[in-house]
């Protein structure tokens, strides 16, 4: 047996329930040593630890029992890929979606990617924001063949079924009342970092349109253009000022320099 399918052996034997024995010689010795349980339970209470953290909106959503018994489950069919557990947690959101003890909560996935958005903020590099007077500076010549370049901590989501926003900040802060009234309508939510702590706010279905477009690549004068085609009724002044307040720009780019991402 190699080193690749020694790891493999004793990552099913940790999955595996504690009463069955591991196809492997060398595993199933270690296995039915006292000690293998004890670690196979550190390793479950450590990713389960993990995802309560990674997820606190969900875990308020749902109850700490609930929560930890679904990351139980989810952390037996994938462990962490890295050695921190900061980022742990990339699929539990579609994890969420599939479960089906979840359906009785349907918007529960969609606040768990905005939960997921958060972290990915929180520990994107650091970059200073693009300045308003830079791109206020901008000819309008130049419009077509200019990208903006986004932030490293920013981040976006937009839902067609649930008011995203409303449902994560309500259940995010313990002084927030979750059970305020609601208006049930699509929204979309837009992480940011511009100042040191992460920042979530409400978005608009063309701001989403506009930073897919700066992420593909498109030019300020196409990404503008497909605002207008997910929202004819954007207001695109308001818009850009809420993406530079918030700090979801690093550069202006030149188009045939960009790099890819």
């Amino acid at each position: 047996m190699d080193v690749a399918e020694y790891q493999d052996a004793f990552a099913a034997a940790l999955l595996a329930d504690a009463g069955q024995a591991s196809p492997s010689t060398v595993v199933e010795r270690l296995r039915r040593q006292p000690g293998f349980a004890v670690y196979r339970n550190t390793v479950m209470k450590g990713c389960i630890d993990a995802l309560q953290a990674n997820f606190p909106t969900v875990e308020r959503l749902v109850g700490e029992e609930w929560l930890r018994a679904a990351a139980g489950v989810f952390a037996r069919g994938q462990l962490p890929s890295q050695p921190s557990l900061l980022l742990y947690g990339e699929e539990f959101p579609s994890f969420l979606a599939a479960f089906e003890p979840a359906q009785e909560i349907p918007y529960l996935a969609d606040v768990a990617r905005v939960d997921r958005l958060w972290t990915e903020a929180h520990v994107a590099a650091d970059a200073p924001a693009l300045a308003a007077a830079a791109l206020a500076a901008l000819p309008p010549s130049e419009m077509s063949s200019v990208v903006l370049r986004l932030h490293p901590a920013a981040r976006w989501i937009w839902s067609d079924d649930w008011p995203i926003h409303a449902l994560w900040s309500r259940n995010r802060s313990h002084d927030a009342d979750p059970g305020a009234p609601m208006e049930w309508i699509a929204e979309g939510v837009l992480v940011t970092r511009p100042l040191g702590p992460v920042q979530v706010e409400p978005f608009a279905r063309g701001g989403v349109a506009l930073l897919d477009a700066c992420r593909s690549g498109r030019s300020i004068e196409g990404a503008v253009q497909c605002a207008l085609e997910a929202q004819p009724d954007v207001d695109l002044a308001a818009l850009v000022q809420q993406l530079l307040q918030a700090g979801a720009f690093s550069a202006l780019q030149p188009i045939a320099t960009k790099e890819s991402t």
